[in-house]
């Protein structure tokens, strides 16, 4: 079942819905995307973004997912119904940028953001959106969108 958080509220009906995801928290909080980091940054980055853009397209739910980044700007990558990837500048963090989308957003639209960060957390939802960790993104993926990538678990009960 997704979670309540997901769900549009009584204050929100009518009001367009986001998914903000903060892209290396969610990789480094999820064994799988963790492991493809290790050997090649772009490709975890890339399974994400996949994973994201396949629950947009099943939820109807906007997705924007930011990243740390190294130029001089915050960049934005979209097509017209593709997922919108940020990249902080360089000296900026991604919690910066998603705590300043949610500050500016989050009256007019109905935010979820995604991150395993408790302060960016606390943050969001001071300035009206809904926080949910990355174990409950994954449940919430795996939830709607047919054949996704789901973890098995070892004997031991860890991830594999």
């Amino acid at each position: 079942m997704v979670p309540r958080a997901s769900q549009p509220s009584d204050r929100a009906k009518g009001k367009p819905r986001f998914l903000i995801v903060d892209g290396h928290r969610v990789i480094f909080a999820w064994p799988d995307l963790r492991k493809l980091h290790q050997r090649r940054t772009a490709l975890a980055r890339e399974t994400l973004a996949k994973r994201l853009r396949d629950y947009q397209d099943w939820t109807g739910i906007r997705v924007v997912v930011v990243f740390d980044g190294k130029g001089a700007d915050v960049s934005a990558h979209a097509d017209p119904h593709d997922i919108q990837i940020f990249y902080s500048r360089k000296g900026q963090t991604a919690d910066a940028v998603v705590e300043r989308l949610a500050s500016k957003y989050a009256a007019d639209y109905e935010l979820m953001v995604a991150t395993s960060d408790v302060m960016e957390r606390q943050t969001v939802t001071s300035f009206g959106a809904v926080s949910v960790s990355p174990d409950t993104l994954r449940d919430m993926i795996e939830e709607v969108v047919p054949a996704s990538p789901r973890l098995t678990r070892s004997k031991s009960g860890r991830a594999r």
